[in-house]
């Protein structure tokens, strides 16, 4: 089969394209771009990640005063559940303070709640134990994704013989 040859239509004069930008380069552009959180400012990831620290906080809580226990052990762990409750209070109370280890701690929780769904998800039993395993992963990937700029914009405490990167 031969090829026609078709002229191409001359529009406008277009700028040249800039060239992507790729590895390192690319990362030091968009970390140009960040600006650093103000002191009274809190994106809206960060208020979501602080109320769901709180609110598990709460149902553990309440699960745990109901007598249900997620292992499904005859006596639900007391202390254990009042330890992770306490936890994820502080979690939530540094999260609302832009404590960068408190960001980067609860996306640690969000990607072992994904895995977890996931895993769960392998060998659900029933159409709403699947369904609920979807929302976990969409959900916890939701907001980590989110949570990935707002940990970027919160500066990171320099310390002592440390490199700064910024400024």
């Amino acid at each position: 089969m031969g090829s026609r040859s078709r002229k191409r239509r001359q529009g406008p004069a277009q700028a040249p394209a800039q060239p992507k930008l790729r590895g390192e380069a690319r990362n030091e552009e968009i970390r140009a771009g960040l600006e650093p959180l103000a002191p009274d400012e809190r994106p809206r990831p960060l208020k979501v990640a602080a109320v769901v620290a709180a609110a598990v906080g709460v149902a553990n809580l309440v699960m745990l005063a109901a007598g249900y226990d997620v292992r499904g052990q005859q006596e639900p762990s007391t202390a254990g559940a009042i330890l992770f409750a306490l936890v994820m209070f502080v979690m939530s109370i540094a999260l609302w303070q832009k404590r960068y280890w408190a960001v980067l701690g609860f996306q640690c929780l969000l990607a072992i709640t994904a895995v977890a769904a996931g895993l769960a998800l392998l060998v659900a039993s029933n159409v709403w134990a699947a369904v609920l395993c979807v929302l976990l992963i969409g959900a916890s990937g939701t907001l980590f994704w989110f949570l990935i700029r707002v940990m970027a914009r919160i500066q990171m405490p320099d310390r002592p013989g440390s490199v700064t990167r910024h400024g």
